[in-house]
């Protein structure tokens, strides 16, 4: 079975509002699933990254061949590069979103992703399926707190 995966983040302002925007498909079936979340306080290469991590999280089975398809230069050339082996080797030190890279690396290995990059608003209709996905999600009243990025506020001892 060969699963595609389309994913696309968006941040109104960096840091700001993000949300990010998922389309997955079965080849050959017709059947597709979309999954959508916003945040109130992120960046996009947070969320561009958290959609994949969101996806594989929701794959019910292995051994698939699975297509992601990413308009995030940050994400595919972390992966199509072999950038992720030496952050690896590193332990994730001195990698900017150190917390999802940690999160995702298992899931690659899991799954063993192939990743394609494709140009951002070109008019590619899954693309523009997944960024319609990720405004709407940062426009929501029903944001989340990324916590990694936004530190809850100490409410100190007293």
């Amino acid at each position: 079975m060969i699963i595609e995966i389309f994913t696309d983040g968006a941040c109104s302002g960096n840091p700001g509002k993000g949300g990010y925007g998922i389309l997955m498909r079965v080849v050959g079936k017709n059947y597709q699933k979309t999954y959508q979340q916003g945040y109130r306080k992120t960046t996009n290469n947070r969320m561009e990254l958290l959609a994949v991590i969101v996806a594989l999280e929701n794959l019910t089975s292995n051994g698939h061949e699975i297509h992601i398809y990413t308009d995030s230069k940050y994400v595919a050339d972390a992966i199509n590069q072999k950038w992720i082996l030496g952050w690896v080797k590193k332990g994730f030190q001195k990698v900017k979103n150190p917390d999802l890279w940690k999160r995702f690396y298992p899931l690659y290995q899991k799954h063993h992703p192939k990743f394609h990059w494709i140009k951002g608003h070109n008019g590619h209709p899954e693309n523009e399926i997944c960024d319609q996905l990720a405004v709407s999600a940062a426009q929501s009243p029903h944001l989340l707190i990324d916590e990694y990025y936004e530190k809850p506020e100490d409410p100190g001892l007293f």
